[in-house]
């Protein structure tokens, strides 16, 4: 990324500053003026030099700083303001002139100091600190050549006087701007390949092109694209096209130690993308799983192992059109490169021929990208024919939540972690979010179960307002009448939820399942025997949210809809904050279709 401080600025002006100056000699090499029709401003006539103010980032104090570039400002420098009795008595000062250079020997001789100026400006491009122009050209893979071409479009946005010189080497005054034709006759070491759509220049979109009809290539008018022009004067920031469609994607300083599973999957996508990397691709990885937060805390880390900043976009925000993604790839490729930025692409989350739209342009856009993108999937990879890594996220166990929870927690009852971690299915941001939370709203006094258990079921509330319904559950033990055994099972069935942590996780049960740790109890009686009370008593013991699931929300008449339907049900219960009653089970799960 490009340093921001006062020395680098002052370095980088200084250096470009040289460039154009070398730029303008070797102009003048190729189309001299002649001394009759030389229109260059006179010592005298020029103002004094400007001062301007600026405040010293490290000391705090205002110091002055003497600008030797009229009309060209950074971030930094700005022109003062002044009174009419503060402006000079002399003559008003000419618009924009450009990069002034200091003389240098061989002065007058265009040759000559051309020369000179190349060998100062090859000593700065190898030394500390480097020039943004240089840095661009490493990280996009320009030769000498298109730097230079770069170089003499992006100056007519800092020098006026480049304009007539480039009018005067066309011998034409209509023609005042650079051309393909103008650079080969211009540089040394010119290359036909400049011109080709997949060479750097055209395919970074560094320039664009006005071509009018019947208008060769060659002598089409070329202008520096506004990014590319902000970033040689050292201003590094989102292009405008990209920024509305991408969030920074941060996480709070983790104040826990990663699980050894997430490091292995942080270890284990670095060695595949160093070793699927090549020079025009990069493997696309595929974070599979349900839990969105959990995947990207693993692409963060693996961003910020690679010293990359990591943004968002949704799927939705591709744009629909084949040259549209295209654009945006390129355009997206560069940014990366430049700032330098990693990509977390969001699944898409409505269905039907919408979610197909996003699925298919998230695909093209993958296809096409050659940075660091990471893409969320439920299971699988998308099989588009490039290079890709598919990796499986899943929250911590519970045991590792156990262990957050004991470490964010602190000087608490020893186990409320254990109960925590027992209920609810958390990954650490959520953990971690839970306890500040707690913490923040109590400061001096120590968390407590209560007060963890009702913010764990604020976050882990299900989104089931289309298939279910919330049941506000009241109904206690003394509420429901049931003979003695059908009581003791359902004490049974509670104390299996409560103690099913120790069972599956300090027994070691859980290492030897893999499905099936749930807990299900089917209700069977007549209508009006308690069943529905019954749910709302366990679920009132456990504090835990009751949802009625709707059986008209779920079951459809299309094959393979009701299942679909289901698995929503499940997935948004999973984080264990919630009791799901289906009420009618018969009629749902007796019967695949009619």
């Amino acid at each position: 990324m490009i340093d921001t401080d006062d020395a680098w600025q002052r370095s980088n002006d200084e250096y470009l500053g040289l460039a154009v100056a070398w730029l303008r000699a070797r102009l003048d090499m190729i189309s001299p003026v002649a001394p009759s029709t030389s229109t260059a401003i006179q010592p005298a006539q020029l103002p004094a030099t400007p001062v301007s103010r600026a405040t010293s980032p490290v000391s705090g104090k205002e110091e002055q700083r003497t600008s030797s570039i009229w009309g060209f400002f950074t971030s930094r420098d700005r022109r003062p303001s002044a009174t009419s009795e503060e402006m000079p008595a002399t003559p008003a000062r000419p618009p924009l002139a450009g990069l002034i250079a200091p003389s240098r020997p061989g002065a007058g001789d265009p040759s000559a100091e051309a020369a000179a100026l190349a060998t100062e400006l090859a000593a700065r491009e190898t030394a500390e600190p480097i020039p943004a122009l240089i840095t661009m050209a490493t990280r996009l893979g320009l030769s000498k050549f298109e730097r230079d071409v770069l170089l003499l479009v992006c100056s007519m946005e800092l020098d006026t006087r480049i304009a007539a010189r480039c009018a005067r080497a066309h011998d034409d005054p209509s023609r005042p701007y650079p051309t393909f034709a103008l650079a080969m006759s211009l540089f040394d070491s010119p290359s036909w390949d400049v011109l080709s759509p997949e060479r750097p220049l055209r395919f970074w979109r560094l320039l664009e092109i006005t071509q009018p009809a019947g208008i060769p290539l060659m002598m089409s008018a070329l202008r520096a694209d506004e990014r590319v022009v902000n970033y040689i004067k050292g201003l590094n920031y989102l292009d405008d096209r990209i920024a509305p469609l991408v969030r920074p994607l941060s996480f709070a300083k983790m104040k826990v130690t990663l699980p050894a599973s997430y490091t292995a999957s942080v270890h284990r996508i670095l060695e595949e993308l160093h070793r699927g990397a090549t020079a025009d691709s990069m493997p696309t990885v595929y974070l599979a799983g349900n839990d969105t937060p959990t995947k990207q805390l693993v692409a963060a880390n693996v961003a910020a192992t690679m010293k990359r900043e990591l943004y968002q976009m949704p799927a939705e925000a591709l744009p629909a059109q084949v040259a549209e993604i295209e654009m945006l790839s390129r355009l997206w490729d560069r940014e990366a490169a430049l700032m330098p930025l990693a990509l977390y692409l969001d699944a898409p989350v409505a269905e039907g021929p919408t979610a197909d739209a996003a699925s298919a342009a998230l695909t093209r856009f993958t296809t096409r990208a050659r940075s660091h993108v990471f893409a969320s999937t439920l299971e699988h990879r998308p099989a588009h024919g490039g290079a890709s890594i598919l990796v499986d996220i899943a929250r911590p166990t519970a045991p590792e939540q156990r262990g957050a929870w004991a470490a964010l927690l602190g000087d608490v009852d020893p186990s409320i972690p254990g109960r925590l971690s027992a209920q609810f299915d958390l990954s650490l941001p959520v953990i971690q979010q839970v306890a500040e939370e707690v913490r923040s709203a109590s400061p001096s006094a120590s968390p407590t179960l209560d007060a963890l258990w009702t913010t764990c079921l604020s976050f882990t509330r299900p989104l089931l307002d289309r298939l279910a319904k919330r049941i506000d559950a009241r109904a206690t033990w003394a509420d429901i009448v049931l003979p003695a055994e059908q009581l003791g099972i359902l004490k049974q069935l509670v104390a299996q939820v409560e103690q099913r942590s120790r069972v599956y996780d300090d027994w070691g049960f859980g290492e030897r399942m893999t499905r099936g740790m749930g807990i299900t109890a089917l209700f069977a009686g007549e209508s009006g025997t308690g069943k529905t009370m019954a749910a709302e008593v366990i679920a009132h013991d456990l504090r835990l949210e009751l949802y009625r699931i709707d059986l008209s929300g779920v079951v459809s008449k299309y094959i393979g809809e009701t299942e679909k339907n289901l698995r929503r049900v499940f997935d948004a219960a999973e984080a264990g904050g919630a009791i799901l009653l289906f009420d009618e089970a018969d009629a749902l799960f007796g019967k695949r279709s009619e």
